[in-house]
Protein backbone atom coordinates (compact mmCIF):
# COMPACT_ATOMS: atom_id res chain seq x y z
CA UNK A 1 0.00 0.00 0.00
CA UNK A 2 1.12 3.40 -1.41
CA UNK A 3 2.60 6.30 1.73
CA UNK A 4 3.63 9.50 1.37
CA UNK A 5 7.48 9.33 0.46
CA UNK A 6 8.42 10.98 4.01
CA UNK A 7 6.71 8.03 5.51
CA UNK A 8 8.05 5.75 3.20
CA UNK A 9 11.56 6.87 3.58
CA UNK A 10 11.43 7.64 6.98
CA UNK A 11 14.41 5.29 9.60
CA UNK A 12 12.75 4.15 12.60
CA UNK A 13 15.02 4.51 15.81
CA UNK A 14 17.89 2.10 16.05
CA UNK A 15 17.64 2.56 20.19
CA UNK A 16 14.19 1.27 19.70
CA UNK A 17 15.16 -1.61 17.63
CA UNK A 18 17.80 -2.53 20.21
CA UNK A 19 15.73 -2.00 22.85
CA UNK A 20 12.36 -4.17 21.02
CA UNK A 21 15.44 -6.91 21.08
CA UNK A 22 16.26 -6.52 24.90
CA UNK A 23 12.76 -6.65 25.94
CA UNK A 24 11.86 -9.86 23.71
CA UNK A 25 14.59 -11.43 25.49
CA UNK A 26 13.77 -10.50 28.75
CA UNK A 27 10.93 -11.78 28.43
CA UNK A 28 11.59 -15.33 27.93
CA UNK A 29 13.75 -15.03 30.75
CA UNK A 30 16.83 -13.53 29.83
CA UNK A 31 19.14 -11.59 32.31
CA UNK A 32 20.21 -8.23 29.90
CA UNK A 33 21.84 -5.81 31.51
CA UNK A 34 20.31 -2.65 29.47
CA UNK A 35 22.69 0.56 28.72
CA UNK A 36 20.74 1.29 26.16
CA UNK A 37 18.06 3.98 26.63
CA UNK A 38 18.68 7.32 27.77
CA UNK A 39 16.12 6.23 30.79
CA UNK A 40 16.38 5.63 33.91
CA UNK A 41 14.67 3.14 36.51
CA UNK A 42 12.47 4.91 37.96
CA UNK A 43 12.66 2.53 41.20
CA UNK A 44 16.22 3.32 41.21
CA UNK A 45 15.46 7.10 40.42
CA UNK A 46 12.34 7.91 41.67
CA UNK A 47 11.08 12.00 40.87
CA UNK A 48 11.18 14.47 43.58
CA UNK A 49 8.71 13.49 46.59
CA UNK A 50 7.35 16.91 46.39
CA UNK A 51 6.87 17.05 42.49
CA UNK A 52 4.94 13.77 43.08
CA UNK A 53 2.85 15.50 45.62
CA UNK A 54 2.05 18.50 43.56
CA UNK A 55 0.99 16.42 40.92
CA UNK A 56 -1.13 13.89 42.54
CA UNK A 57 -2.35 17.30 44.08
CA UNK A 58 -3.50 19.26 41.05
CA UNK A 59 -5.08 16.37 39.35
CA UNK A 60 -7.11 15.91 43.01
CA UNK A 61 -8.42 19.73 42.08
CA UNK A 62 -9.29 18.88 38.68
CA UNK A 63 -6.74 20.80 36.73
CA UNK A 64 -7.12 18.47 33.43
CA UNK A 65 -8.04 21.06 30.62
CA UNK A 66 -5.87 22.77 28.50
CA UNK A 67 -3.31 24.20 29.44
CA UNK A 68 -2.40 27.95 27.02
CA UNK A 69 -0.33 27.28 24.53
CA UNK A 70 2.68 28.35 25.62
CA UNK A 71 2.12 27.21 29.04
CA UNK A 72 1.12 28.12 32.34
CA UNK A 73 1.91 31.38 33.07
CA UNK A 74 3.11 30.23 36.83
CA UNK A 75 5.38 27.90 35.37
CA UNK A 76 6.61 30.42 32.75
CA UNK A 77 7.52 32.90 35.67
CA UNK A 78 9.27 29.91 37.29
CA UNK A 79 11.63 28.78 34.73
CA UNK A 80 12.20 33.17 34.45
CA UNK A 81 13.51 33.01 37.65
CA UNK A 82 15.36 29.83 37.69
CA UNK A 83 17.12 30.82 34.49
CA UNK A 84 18.86 34.28 35.79
CA UNK A 85 19.83 32.90 39.42
CA UNK A 86 20.88 29.70 38.06
CA UNK A 87 22.95 30.46 34.74
CA UNK A 88 22.46 34.68 34.46
CA UNK A 89 20.25 34.66 31.96
CA UNK A 90 17.72 37.33 31.58
CA UNK A 91 14.22 36.28 29.96
CA UNK A 92 10.82 37.45 30.50
CA UNK A 93 7.67 35.03 30.95
CA UNK A 94 7.20 35.56 27.38
CA UNK A 95 10.15 34.38 25.65
CA UNK A 96 9.56 30.70 27.02
CA UNK A 97 7.61 28.00 25.64
CA UNK A 98 7.09 25.20 27.42
CA UNK A 99 6.11 21.45 25.58
CA UNK A 100 5.50 18.40 26.40
CA UNK A 101 9.52 17.65 27.59
CA UNK A 102 12.18 18.94 24.57
CA UNK A 103 11.43 16.70 21.27
CA UNK A 104 7.98 18.95 20.64
CA UNK A 105 10.82 21.91 20.66
CA UNK A 106 13.83 20.71 18.85
CA UNK A 107 11.34 19.59 15.86
CA UNK A 108 9.36 23.20 16.37
CA UNK A 109 12.96 24.85 15.91
CA UNK A 110 13.82 22.64 12.75
CA UNK A 111 10.26 23.64 11.47
CA UNK A 112 10.28 27.68 11.91
CA UNK A 113 13.37 28.26 10.93
CA UNK A 114 14.30 25.72 8.21
CA UNK A 115 12.68 25.74 4.77
CA UNK A 116 13.12 22.44 1.88
CA UNK A 117 16.72 22.56 0.82
CA UNK A 118 18.44 24.86 3.62
CA UNK A 119 21.59 24.01 5.50
CA UNK A 120 21.77 22.67 8.74
CA UNK A 121 24.79 21.90 10.21
CA UNK A 122 25.24 19.70 13.26
CA UNK A 123 27.80 17.34 14.56
CA UNK A 124 27.93 13.47 14.52
CA UNK A 125 27.52 11.69 16.94
CA UNK A 126 24.76 13.26 17.83
CA UNK A 127 20.97 12.41 19.01
CA UNK A 128 18.43 12.63 16.11
CA UNK A 129 19.69 15.81 14.50
CA UNK A 130 19.27 13.36 11.49
CA UNK A 131 16.06 12.36 11.62
CA UNK A 132 14.66 16.15 12.21
CA UNK A 133 16.77 17.29 8.73
CA UNK A 134 14.83 14.53 7.13
CA UNK A 135 11.41 15.53 8.47
CA UNK A 136 11.96 19.31 6.95
CA UNK A 137 14.05 18.22 4.03
CA UNK A 138 17.13 20.25 5.04
CA UNK A 139 20.51 20.22 3.48
CA UNK A 140 22.10 18.02 6.26
CA UNK A 141 25.88 19.10 6.60
CA UNK A 142 27.24 16.48 9.15
CA UNK A 143 30.40 17.22 10.56
CA UNK A 144 32.10 14.22 11.90
CA UNK A 145 33.76 14.94 15.10
CA UNK A 146 36.93 13.23 16.97
CA UNK A 147 37.55 11.06 20.26
CA UNK A 148 40.46 13.78 20.67
CA UNK A 149 38.32 16.73 20.88
CA UNK A 150 35.90 14.43 23.27
CA UNK A 151 33.49 14.21 20.30
CA UNK A 152 32.57 17.39 20.18
CA UNK A 153 32.64 19.41 17.12
CA UNK A 154 35.45 22.59 17.45
CA UNK A 155 35.28 26.03 15.31
CA UNK A 156 37.97 24.62 12.44
CA UNK A 157 35.82 21.86 11.91
CA UNK A 158 32.71 23.91 11.62
CA UNK A 159 34.11 26.77 9.75
CA UNK A 160 34.23 25.48 6.15
CA UNK A 161 30.34 24.75 6.46
CA UNK A 162 28.57 27.44 8.20
CA UNK A 163 28.58 30.17 5.15
CA UNK A 164 24.77 29.99 4.28
CA UNK A 165 23.59 28.03 6.87
CA UNK A 166 20.73 28.57 8.63
CA UNK A 167 20.73 26.20 11.66
CA UNK A 168 23.64 25.17 13.83
CA UNK A 169 22.51 22.64 16.27
CA UNK A 170 24.95 22.11 19.30
CA UNK A 171 24.07 20.40 22.47
CA UNK A 172 26.39 20.37 25.71
CA UNK A 173 26.40 17.74 28.09
CA UNK A 174 26.26 16.12 24.78
CA UNK A 175 24.33 13.14 24.01
CA UNK A 176 25.41 10.28 23.72
CA UNK A 177 29.15 10.82 24.51
CA UNK A 178 28.63 12.88 28.05
CA UNK A 179 31.36 15.41 27.08
CA UNK A 180 30.77 18.65 27.50
CA UNK A 181 31.92 22.03 25.86
CA UNK A 182 34.81 24.23 27.44
CA UNK A 183 34.34 27.65 27.54
CA UNK A 184 37.23 28.32 25.07
CA UNK A 185 36.00 25.53 22.69
CA UNK A 186 32.19 27.38 22.69
CA UNK A 187 33.11 30.83 22.67
CA UNK A 188 35.15 29.96 19.39
CA UNK A 189 32.19 28.56 18.02
CA UNK A 190 30.00 31.48 19.01
CA UNK A 191 32.38 33.71 17.33
CA UNK A 192 32.07 32.12 14.20
CA UNK A 193 28.27 32.60 14.49
CA UNK A 194 28.46 36.37 14.97
CA UNK A 195 31.22 36.25 12.34
CA UNK A 196 28.86 34.77 9.46
CA UNK A 197 25.83 36.70 11.04
CA UNK A 198 27.72 40.34 10.29
CA UNK A 199 27.62 39.05 6.65
CA UNK A 200 24.00 37.92 5.97
CA UNK A 201 21.62 40.32 4.16
CA UNK A 202 18.72 42.01 5.50
CA UNK A 203 16.82 39.84 3.27
CA UNK A 204 18.48 36.69 4.43
CA UNK A 205 17.95 34.22 7.17
CA UNK A 206 20.35 34.56 9.72
CA UNK A 207 22.08 31.29 11.06
CA UNK A 208 20.25 30.50 14.08
CA UNK A 209 21.99 28.33 16.79
CA UNK A 210 20.31 25.93 18.46
CA UNK A 211 21.66 24.72 22.20
CA UNK A 212 20.50 21.85 23.73
CA UNK A 213 21.12 21.85 27.56
CA UNK A 214 18.74 19.40 28.67
CA UNK A 215 21.70 17.47 30.91
CA UNK A 216 22.73 20.78 31.87
CA UNK A 217 22.37 20.36 35.47
CA UNK A 218 23.78 17.36 35.81
CA UNK A 219 27.68 18.02 35.28
CA UNK A 220 30.53 16.66 37.43
CA UNK A 221 33.38 19.52 38.49
CA UNK A 222 33.13 20.88 34.88
CA UNK A 223 31.55 24.29 34.44
CA UNK A 224 28.15 24.46 31.92
CA UNK A 225 29.11 27.10 29.42
CA UNK A 226 26.21 28.75 27.05
CA UNK A 227 25.76 30.72 24.44
CA UNK A 228 24.51 34.09 25.59
CA UNK A 229 26.48 33.91 29.15
CA UNK A 230 29.72 34.06 26.74
CA UNK A 231 27.94 36.32 24.28
CA UNK A 232 25.17 38.76 25.09
CA UNK A 233 25.02 39.49 21.26
CA UNK A 234 23.58 35.80 20.42
CA UNK A 235 20.53 36.18 21.96
CA UNK A 236 18.95 37.27 19.24
CA UNK A 237 20.13 34.34 17.39
CA UNK A 238 20.17 31.51 19.92
CA UNK A 239 17.04 29.31 21.10
CA UNK A 240 17.34 27.25 24.07
CA UNK A 241 16.06 23.51 24.67
CA UNK A 242 15.76 22.87 28.45
CA UNK A 243 13.50 21.38 30.55
CA UNK A 244 13.17 19.01 33.90
CA UNK A 245 13.22 15.11 31.60
CA UNK A 246 16.80 14.80 33.21
CA UNK A 247 17.60 17.05 35.59
CA UNK A 248 14.48 15.88 37.92
CA UNK A 249 14.49 11.84 36.78
CA UNK A 250 11.04 12.85 35.08
CA UNK A 251 11.47 11.77 31.65
CA UNK A 252 8.09 10.38 31.38
CA UNK A 253 6.39 13.83 33.46
CA UNK A 254 6.84 15.40 29.88
CA UNK A 255 8.01 19.15 31.35
CA UNK A 256 10.13 20.72 29.03
CA UNK A 257 11.01 23.90 28.12
CA UNK A 258 12.26 26.61 25.35
CA UNK A 259 13.41 30.04 25.25
CA UNK A 260 14.69 32.67 22.69
CA UNK A 261 13.87 35.35 20.31
CA UNK A 262 10.29 36.19 20.77
CA UNK A 263 9.75 35.57 17.17
CA UNK A 264 10.87 32.46 16.64
CA UNK A 265 9.14 31.14 19.92
CA UNK A 266 5.86 32.59 18.77
CA UNK A 267 6.17 30.80 15.68
CA UNK A 268 6.94 27.58 17.34
CA UNK A 269 4.06 28.05 19.73
CA UNK A 270 1.88 28.41 17.02
CA UNK A 271 3.11 25.34 15.17
CA UNK A 272 2.67 23.88 17.96
CA UNK A 273 -1.02 24.17 18.63
CA UNK A 274 -1.86 22.42 15.35
CA UNK A 275 0.21 19.03 17.14
CA UNK A 276 -0.99 19.74 20.87
CA UNK A 277 2.62 19.15 21.95
CA UNK A 278 1.68 20.62 25.08
CA UNK A 279 2.49 19.27 28.77
CA UNK A 280 -0.30 18.35 30.87
CA UNK A 281 -1.81 20.59 32.81
CA UNK A 282 -1.24 19.14 36.57
CA UNK A 283 2.31 18.37 35.44
CA UNK A 284 2.99 22.20 34.83
CA UNK A 285 1.12 23.45 37.60
CA UNK A 286 3.27 20.80 39.84
CA UNK A 287 6.66 21.85 38.09
CA UNK A 288 5.60 25.63 38.78
CA UNK A 289 4.87 24.96 42.68
CA UNK A 290 8.27 22.65 42.72
CA UNK A 291 10.51 25.58 41.11
CA UNK A 292 9.09 27.90 43.49
CA UNK A 293 11.78 27.10 45.90
CA UNK A 294 14.96 26.67 44.31
CA UNK A 295 16.42 24.98 46.66
CA UNK A 296 13.80 22.02 46.26
CA UNK A 297 15.74 21.43 43.10
CA UNK A 298 19.34 21.79 44.30
CA UNK A 299 18.89 19.31 46.79
CA UNK A 300 17.31 16.94 44.88
CA UNK A 301 20.20 17.35 41.58
CA UNK A 302 23.33 17.22 43.98
CA UNK A 303 21.54 13.85 45.11
CA UNK A 304 20.92 12.44 41.98
CA UNK A 305 23.67 13.59 40.17
CA UNK A 306 25.98 12.12 42.77
CA UNK A 307 24.42 8.61 42.26
CA UNK A 308 24.54 8.89 38.49
CA UNK A 309 28.46 9.73 38.56
CA UNK A 310 29.37 7.02 41.18
CA UNK A 311 27.70 4.41 38.51
CA UNK A 312 29.76 6.56 35.76
CA UNK A 313 33.04 6.09 37.89
CA UNK A 314 32.12 2.31 38.26
CA UNK A 315 31.54 1.38 34.28
CA UNK A 316 34.57 3.97 33.37
CA UNK A 317 36.60 2.42 35.49
CA UNK A 318 36.04 -1.41 34.87
CA UNK A 319 36.30 -0.58 31.03
CA UNK A 320 40.00 0.59 31.94
CA UNK A 321 40.62 -2.25 34.09
CA UNK A 322 39.55 -4.43 30.74
CA UNK A 323 42.14 -2.13 29.16
CA UNK A 324 44.65 -3.06 31.34
CA UNK A 325 43.74 -6.49 30.64
CA UNK A 326 45.13 -6.41 27.31
CA UNK A 327 41.71 -6.20 25.53
CA UNK A 328 40.66 -3.81 22.93
CA UNK A 329 38.65 -1.42 24.97
CA UNK A 330 38.56 2.44 26.06
CA UNK A 331 36.10 4.86 27.46
CA UNK A 332 36.07 8.53 27.77
CA UNK A 333 35.85 10.08 31.37
CA UNK A 334 32.40 11.30 31.73
CA UNK A 335 32.08 14.84 32.27
CA UNK A 336 28.05 15.07 32.53
CA UNK A 337 24.91 13.86 31.99
CA UNK A 338 24.02 10.07 32.36
CA UNK A 339 26.36 8.37 29.49
CA UNK A 340 29.52 6.80 29.27
CA UNK A 341 31.26 6.85 26.04
CA UNK A 342 32.58 3.38 25.46
CA UNK A 343 35.41 1.69 22.67
CA UNK A 344 35.18 -1.83 21.76
CA UNK A 345 37.67 -2.80 18.84
CA UNK A 346 36.37 -5.60 17.54
CA UNK A 347 34.43 -5.03 14.46
CA UNK A 348 35.70 -7.90 12.21
CA UNK A 349 36.60 -10.53 14.62
CA UNK A 350 35.01 -13.75 14.56
CA UNK A 351 32.09 -15.06 16.67
CA UNK A 352 32.63 -18.58 18.51
CA UNK A 353 30.04 -19.87 15.72
CA UNK A 354 32.06 -18.88 12.96
CA UNK A 355 30.52 -16.17 12.01
CA UNK A 356 31.89 -12.88 11.63
CA UNK A 357 31.11 -9.23 13.55
CA UNK A 358 30.82 -6.84 10.62
CA UNK A 359 29.73 -3.80 11.76
CA UNK A 360 29.27 -2.34 15.40
CA UNK A 361 25.00 -3.18 14.89
CA UNK A 362 26.27 -7.08 14.73
CA UNK A 363 28.52 -6.35 17.53
CA UNK A 364 25.56 -5.02 19.77
CA UNK A 365 23.69 -7.92 19.23
CA UNK A 366 26.40 -10.23 19.85
CA UNK A 367 26.73 -8.87 23.35
CA UNK A 368 23.10 -8.87 24.21
CA UNK A 369 22.86 -12.39 23.51
CA UNK A 370 26.42 -13.58 24.10
CA UNK A 371 27.05 -11.50 27.21
CA UNK A 372 23.37 -9.97 28.00
CA UNK A 373 24.78 -6.42 27.76
CA UNK A 374 23.50 -4.23 25.42
CA UNK A 375 25.08 -0.89 23.86
CA UNK A 376 23.82 1.53 21.33
CA UNK A 377 26.69 2.44 18.83
CA UNK A 378 26.90 5.61 17.89
CA UNK A 379 25.50 4.01 14.15
CA UNK A 380 22.50 5.33 15.83
CA UNK A 381 23.54 9.01 16.37
CA UNK A 382 24.88 9.83 13.04
CA UNK A 383 28.36 7.49 12.59
CA UNK A 384 29.07 4.71 9.98
CA UNK A 385 28.32 1.14 10.90
CA UNK A 386 32.05 0.67 11.00
CA UNK A 387 33.17 2.79 13.83
CA UNK A 388 33.75 0.68 16.87
CA UNK A 389 32.38 3.15 19.72
CA UNK A 390 29.22 3.00 21.64
CA UNK A 391 27.15 4.80 23.96
CA UNK A 392 26.53 3.38 27.64
CA UNK A 393 23.68 5.06 29.50
CA UNK A 394 23.79 4.14 33.69
CA UNK A 395 20.12 5.34 34.19
CA UNK A 396 18.91 2.11 34.12
CA UNK A 397 20.93 0.08 36.46
CA UNK A 398 22.15 -0.03 39.87
CA UNK A 399 25.69 0.25 40.74
CA UNK A 400 25.77 -3.44 42.03
CA UNK A 401 24.22 -4.58 38.70
CA UNK A 402 27.27 -2.63 36.46
CA UNK A 403 29.94 -4.41 38.76
CA UNK A 404 28.33 -7.81 37.83
CA UNK A 405 28.07 -7.20 34.08
CA UNK A 406 31.42 -6.01 33.63
CA UNK A 407 33.23 -9.83 33.71
CA UNK A 408 30.46 -11.22 31.49
CA UNK A 409 31.60 -7.79 28.80
CA UNK A 410 34.93 -9.73 29.42
CA UNK A 411 34.02 -12.74 28.89
CA UNK A 412 32.39 -12.23 25.37
CA UNK A 413 34.97 -10.08 24.21
CA UNK A 414 37.74 -12.49 25.27
CA UNK A 415 35.71 -15.00 23.01
CA UNK A 416 35.84 -13.32 20.19
CA UNK A 417 38.78 -14.48 17.75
Amino acid sequence: MKVSKLAANLIGSEIVKIGNEVNDLKAKGAEIANLTIGDLNSNLYPIPALLKEEIQKAYQNNLTNYPPANGLLSLRKEVSKDLKNRWNLEYSPNDILITAGSRPLIYAVYKTIVDEGDKVVYPTPSWNNNHYAYLTSADAVEVKTTPENNFLPTADDLRPHLGGAVLLALCSPLNPTGTMFTKEQLSDICELVLEENKKRGEDEKPLYLMYDQIYSNLTFGAEHVDPVSLFPELKEYTIYIDGISKCLAATGVRVGWGFGPAHILDKMKALLTHVGAWAPKPEQEATAKFYENPENVNVFVEDFKGKLEESLKVLHGGIQDLKGKGLSVESIEPMGALYLTIRLDYIGKTKPDGSVIENSSDLVFYLINDAGVALVPFSAFGEAKSEPWFRASVGGLAVDEIKVMLPKLENALNNLK
